[in-house]
């Protein structure tokens, strides 16, 4: 009995013992590494673009989050959020790139000479390639867009420029390749990131905005008045496999992933009356589910939150004054509102 007691409290002690060596290795997560990350654009000519925090456990809201961690504003108009290579990417398309870590939102850099109307980023061997409408024409055209390379993951200096068709949006990096969704030229350029150089360009139904990836399928989204076009590329050699259509009236370029499948994209019928809604759709069985799950006017941006199984959707107000953070629930009930800054056009969920 005495030996057991002893072998009891033998093993008691070195279970207390890696116990205390797991909670001493245990990093605590930093200021902003859960929650939701709301891109609030700003209005054009304020150039007041920012970057709000909500943390949905307790409700919690901080606004202009990187101003308040790095002692000046944005300062520019906020059009994409992107995190990769352990930083987080800022885009204006006033013409500059922010770099934060995104634990803390402290700056790592910035690109902020040699952007013309910057729109979208990717990390693709250890540089930054970045989309670019570049100058307007006389007649507001972009015939000089290009995608700017930078040599380091922390900013600084443009080093190239690939032409490539008018209105370069998002982009995707597939291997050794970049795919580039090209709205107004309704092509897709794809660039070998070897050589620096576009190696083809195809021709899309609707003017495509933006990759995402569904059940392991690669889709370049693209819209018209009438419906909305999932282009499914194939990753090896960036030919399109396919091409879903359906039938979503008034589609805007706003779009987020839902639950099995599913899209959930504002539909707007703009300027004068802004009858906005949220349409779902499923793009295995090419239906729309529901033609609005959600009315209302000046949908802005939009977000799924998969854990919680809640939808956000930026209200921009008329770009008077604050927007609005609709949150709903996977159905389309209103669960609350809270304010965000000017023109809420995003959500990064973490």
């Amino acid at each position: 009995m005495r030996k057991l007691h002893k072998l009891c409290l033998a093993v008691f002690m070195l279970m207390a013992f890696f116990s205390c060596k797991e909670e001493e290795n245990q990093i605590p997560l930093g200021e902003f590494e859960n929650g939701v990350f709301i891109i609030n654009e700003g209005a054009f000519g304020a150039n007041d673009g920012e970057v709000y925090h909500y943390d949905p456990s307790n409700g919690q809201l901080k606004s202009n989050i990187f101003e308040s961690k790095n002692a000046r504003p944005f300062a520019g108009l906020l059009q994409d959020m992107v995190e990769v290579e352990g930083r987080l990417y800022l885009v204006a398309n006033t013409g500059k790139v922010e770099v934060v870590d995104p634990k803390d939102f402290a700056s790592k850099g910035a690109v902020s000479e040699g952007l013309d109307i910057s729109r979208s980023l990717v990390v693709a061997n250890q540089k930054l390639y970045i989309s670019d409408w570049g100058p307007y024409d006389a007649n507001f055209n972009s015939p000089d867009s290009y995608i700017a390379v930078v040599d380091q993951l922390d900013g600084g200096t443009v080093s190239k420029k690939i032409s490539v068709s008018s209105n370069p949006e998002g982009m995707f990096l597939a291997g050794n390749q970049i795919l580039v969704a090209c709205e107004s030229a309704q092509k897709m350029d794809v660039i070998s990131v070897s050589t620096e150089a576009v190696t083809k360009s195809l021709e899309v139904i609707g003017r495509p905005v933006r990759f995402f990836e569904s059940d392991g399928k690669l889709f370049l989204y693209a819209k018209d008045s009438e419906n909305i076009y999932l282009h499914e590329i194939n990753r090896s050699n960036a030919e399109i496999l396919q091409t879903v259509e359906i039938n979503v009236v008034l589609a805007t370029s706003k779009f987020t992933l839902g639950e099995n499948g599913e899209l959930l994209v504002i539909t707007s019928t703009g300027w004068p009356d802004y009858n906005d809604a949220i349409a779902r759709v499923n793009i295995n069985s090419r239906e729309v589910l529901n033609q609005a799950i959600f009315s209302g006017s000046g949908f802005y941006g939009i977000g799924y939150h998969p854990q919680l199984k809640e939808i956000y959707v930026g209200d921009n107000n008329g770009f008077q004054g604050s927007g609005t953070v609709i949150v709903l629930d996977q159905n389309g009930q209103q669960l609350k509102t809270f304010t965000a800054g000017r023109g809420p056009s995003g959500f990064l969920v973490k």
